[in-house]
């Protein structure tokens, strides 16, 4: 049947929340709650048949360009030690520049960073994957384009992102927007759809109705419309009865978010602000939110000197806080749900340079943890000779994994979401 209001749901999620041009009789407070929207319960959280509704994937974005080289070290490869003097790091058990390997493929001489103890600890467990040589076709080596690449899932970085494109797909055009929350202060745009739009905050205690700080006749008038449930003279069905239903589903999740983070996690969690983030995204899940697709991000990989110090704590970071969430959701239950990817918009370049650290590559790891991926060493590492102008050759073309991800994983129409199909290695059990 045709709405015969001049904006239906769909278009209000579409054109993201452009209250301004709504009536003028509308509240502020109502206007300001909405930005904060959430679709009603049931308002289109139904998916294709065959889709697995419980299944979850959390993105962890590294952001600066991680040195996959010393992330996952081909510590057999005399290359690297020759490109690599002052920063390289020794095989297992024999320690050069403060540090040395953690066995991951012996016949292959690769090993993990000596401070990713967590993700060693995941991969003796069956519980990680590590994708070598991930990479895309002529290479970006700028921050901005080459995260657009990543985030779009296009090789020209242009258009909607790939998880907003999943969303929208998998909802049959009729997406929820907790569908796909991202902890901090603005939504990447590898969630933002044609349709849908991600829920986006930094903390959970900034997900509120900020007006009660405030008190007064503002207040008095939210707190009177959500015990109502509307306001007199709002007719049933209009625009504003809408977007004041909205807020009030805004405020009521808001709620139910605050109140799971502030519950005891059931295993104790690092300080750094990635295992917050992730800490968070644990505590969602254990209240049994329906969102899909989670996406948390970590900073400070740029390294161009004085690398080893700095590199080596984010490594510590990385590993301790991934290795916490997933104890946490196995303490949960929930560990067969999800599966995390971690990845970074581009390697760096093989030889060091002359400040002890490394400029911008392109080919870098990518992790995939949890039971469901197929663990190991997964690809072919990139050679260090047969180089491209200094820069290790990808041989895992991204949307390969994205395929894998979404198809096999999520169970989405990933020719539709990607715009083609790529191969990359088995990275999902059966």
């Amino acid at each position: 049947m045709h709405e015969p209001n001049a904006f239906s749901r769909r278009i209000f999620i579409r054109q993201g929340v452009m209250l301004a041009s709504f009536a003028a009789t509308l509240p502020h407070f109502i206007q300001e709650s909405a930005l904060g929207m959430l679709a009603p319960e049931g308002s289109g959280t139904s998916s294709r048949p065959g889709v697995p509704e419980e299944r979850i994937l959390v993105v962890v974005q590294l952001s600066g360009g991680n040195d996959g080289l010393n992330a996952v070290i081909p510590y057999g490869d005399p290359e690297y030690h020759n490109a690599r003097p002052g920063i390289g790091l020794g095989e297992p058990g024999k320690a050069k520049n403060g540090g040395a390997a953690l066995q991951l493929d012996q016949d292959r001489g690769i090993g993990l960073h000596p401070n990713l103890t967590g993700l060693k600890e995941l991969h003796d467990q069956g519980k990680l994957s590590v994708v070598a040589g991930v990479g895309y076709p002529n290479p970006n080596r700028s921050h901005f384009a080459s995260m657009d690449i990543w985030q779009c899932g296009r090789p020209e970085g242009k258009g909607t992102g790939w998880l907003g494109r999943y969303v929208d797909a998998a909802c049959n055009g009729n997406p929820a927007a907790d569908m796909a929350v991202s902890i901090g202060r603005t939504a990447p745009l590898a969630m933002m759809g044609s349709q849908s739009k991600p829920v986006a905050f930094e903390s959970a205690d900034l997900f509120r109705w900020l007006g009660a700080d405030a008190g007064g006749t503002m207040d008095a008038e939210y707190q009177r419309m959500a015990r109502a449930g509307t306001l007199p003279g709002v007719e049933a069905g209009s625009q504003e009865s809408f977007l004041m239903r909205t807020a009030l589903d805004a405020q009521v999740t808001s709620d139910r978010i605050r109140a799971a983070v502030k519950k005891q996690p059931l295993v104790p969690y690092p300080g750094s602000p990635l295992a917050k983030q992730l800490q968070t995204v644990a505590a969602m899940i254990r209240d049994g939110m329906k969102t899909r697709v989670y996406y948390v991000s970590m900073g400070g990989f740029d390294t161009h000197a004085n690398q080893p110090g700095s590199h080596g704590n984010l490594m510590r970071q990385l590993g301790d806080a991934l290795l916490a969430f997933q104890k946490d959701l196995a303490a949960q239950g929930n560990e067969g749900r999800v599966v995390t990817m971690c990845f970074s918009e581009f390697g760096r370049r093989v030889r060091q340079n002359a400040s002890n650290g490394t400029d911008h590559g392109t080919a870098g790891p990518v992790f995939l943890l949890g039971p469901a991926v197929q663990p190991g060493l997964r690809g072919k590492y990139p050679s260090l000779t047969d180089l491209d102008g200094g820069d290790l050759k990808f041989t895992t073309d991204f949307r390969g994994v994205y395929q894998e991800l979404l198809g096999r994983w999520m169970r989405a129409p990933t020719e539709q979401v990607l715009g083609g199909t790529y191969e990359a290695p088995g990275l999902v059990r059966a």
